[in-house]
């Protein structure tokens, strides 16, 4: 039975995001109810696809394994956290491009703006197998693509209590990569909005810089998106 590519790796983001100690059993996570999960991924089913079509190809329908099925699905891995972790929201998948990220941000913030969710597990992850690698350089700005994950949770005041936090603003679209945004984290495709803004809320959390950061992820074929971080301040907080 194959596995979706980046699986294991964003299951690691996700445990050190939720401060889970290392090797908890999957089950049930503490608020799990009602929380979403949103992954942003353009490549972590493609070598499962090539797969089976190439076992169609030489054996017909009857080659690909009904357990093998479900893992084509593009969806596959935010389905696969939820049922680990046992959240019960909404589950999405996005497969935007370049932007992906950012874009996978952007729709949870819309789902905790609409009622549907109180809290939301925000994941970026890209594998770096052959055949990610080789769809990955048929792009303009591609032949990079290196393995990489990246969490971020989201959610209304006092959703995820004991976390530092940070606040973001709206998500923006941009014909160029604005010349505010921080340094790149590499060449992850899809995953790299996640992990941009994770690595900013980890250096504003914990003081490292004052900010406000700007995050931006894209390509001059998928253009680009940016969204700004500040250290977040409780009203009535001494400056």
């Amino acid at each position: 039975m194959s596995t979706p590519g980046g699986s294991t790796a964003s299951v690691c983001r996700e445990v050190r995001a939720l401060g889970l100690p290392a090797g908890r059993a999957p089950g049930a996570v503490d608020q799990a109810a009602g929380t979403a999960v949103v992954v942003a991924s353009n490549l972590g089913n493609a070598e499962t696809v090539c797969a089976m079509v190439s076992d169609m190809r030489e054996g017909g329908g009857a080659a690909v394994s009904v357990l093998d099925a479900p893992n084509a699905s593009s969806n596959i891995i935010a389905s696969s956290i939820a049922i680990r972790y046992g959240f019960t929201g909404p589950n999405l998948a996005v497969c935007s491009g370049a932007t992906a990220g950012l874009d996978a941000v952007q729709l949870a913030t819309r789902l905790l703006r609409a009622g549907r969710a109180r809290r939301a597990v925000v994941v970026g992850v890209e594998p770096a197998d052959p055949v990610a690698r080789g769809l990955e350089a048929l792009r303009p700005d591609g032949g990079a693509l290196t393995e990489g994950a990246g969490c971020v949770l989201l959610g209304v005041p006092g959703a995820w209590p004991g976390r530092a936090a940070v606040t973001i603003g709206s998500v923006e679209r941009h014909g160029e990569r604005p010349a505010t945004a921080e340094p790149g984290v590499g060449s992850r495709y899809g995953a790299d909005g996640v992990i941009g803004l994770a690595v900013a809320a980890e250096r504003l959390a914990g003081g490292q810089v004052a900010g406000p950061l700007t995050v931006a992820c894209g390509d001059r074929e998928d253009s680009w998106a940016g969204v700004t971080a500040r250290r977040f301040e409780p009203i009535g907080s001494m400056a």
